[in-house]
């Protein structure tokens, strides 16, 4: 028996047999001050230990990986690039086209749906990949005509190396007490700034506040003007960095002592050139 458990152990891959470091969203972690920023690193690179990154891939996807090699991609839509790499997470949102597909590769081993199978009814994630923990907190969104289709929106929350890192999805209101203690506290969080096709910027900003991430990332932004009247909007209580690349990479000893508003540009992902 002891024989049998052994030769499982090491036929499974090097990332399923990482542990996730425990994370704290629900406590407010001490940190060092600075951030670590990847600047000529590519993302194919192997992620510094106790670590994750984070790359800004388009529109509201993002690519986060871990030390041990599992690669997650939010609000897919079925292309991320001119690249082979099969993500072994998916989330979607299906609020518009531009957040989700109808047929994602079968051969991703999951792909989470924001959404319920019944209008309304919403979905319930807790997938635990060992290293990484991928769930849920779900919200509404507006419909055709105005309606308001409950639960049709997800805020995915990755757990990994420590921290909790918040996407928010195509978020359409101001969550309530109870979803905002769902979710916890979010070290780092994705959030869209086009200032009207999701929520208007006022409201995103109280959302953030209210969250006192250390890290945000915008994103969903069409123009620079958007995302320069919500970094004015921040800027009286968030630190503001551009560091001019897509992608950053975190650990809980490198959060900031301040949170932060941090600017990343979107990237394709790419092979590297053989």
């Amino acid at each position: 028996m002891l024989f049998s458990l052994a030769a499982l152990l090491l036929a499974l891959p090097a990332a399923a047999q990482e542990t996730r470091r425990p994370s704290h969203c629900i406590a407010i972690a001490d940190a060092a001050p600075g951030l670590e920023y990847i600047q000529k690193a590519s993302w194919t690179d192997p992620v510094e230990q106790f670590s994750v990154r984070i790359q800004y891939i388009a529109h509201a996807s993002f690519l986060i990986q871990t030390p041990g090699g599992l690669n997650a991609v939010t609000d897919f839509t079925g292309f991320i690039g001119n690249t082979t790499m099969i993500p072994d997470v998916v989330t979607m949102n299906h609020a518009h086209s531009t957040h989700w597909t109808a047929n994602p590769d079968p051969a991703i081993p999951h792909a989470l749906r924001g959404w319920g199978e019944e209008f309304g009814t919403g979905i319930d994630h807790y997938l635990d990949l060992g290293e990484m923990l991928v769930r849920n907190v779900s919200t509404d969104i507006r419909g055709q005509f105005g309606a308001s289709e409950p639960r049709g929106n997800s805020i995915f929350v990755f757990e990994v190396a420590g921290l909790c890192v918040g996407h928010l999805g195509h978020l359409h209101h101001v969550p309530n007490d109870e979803q905002f203690a769902a979710l916890g506290r979010l070290d780092v969080v994705m959030a869209p700034v086009d200032g009207g096709y999701t929520m208007s910027l006022p409201e995103m900003i109280t959302v953030l506040k209210r969250l006192k991430s250390s890290v945000v990332i915008p994103m969903h932004w069409f123009s620079g003007f958007s995302l320069d009247q919500f970094v004015a909007g921040m800027a009286d209580e968030f630190a503001i960095d551009i560091p001019g690349g897509s992608s950053i990479e975190l650990s809980l000893r490198t959060l900031p002592d301040r949170p932060t508003v941090v600017v990343l540009r979107p990237e394709w992902l790419r092979d590297p050139e053989n």
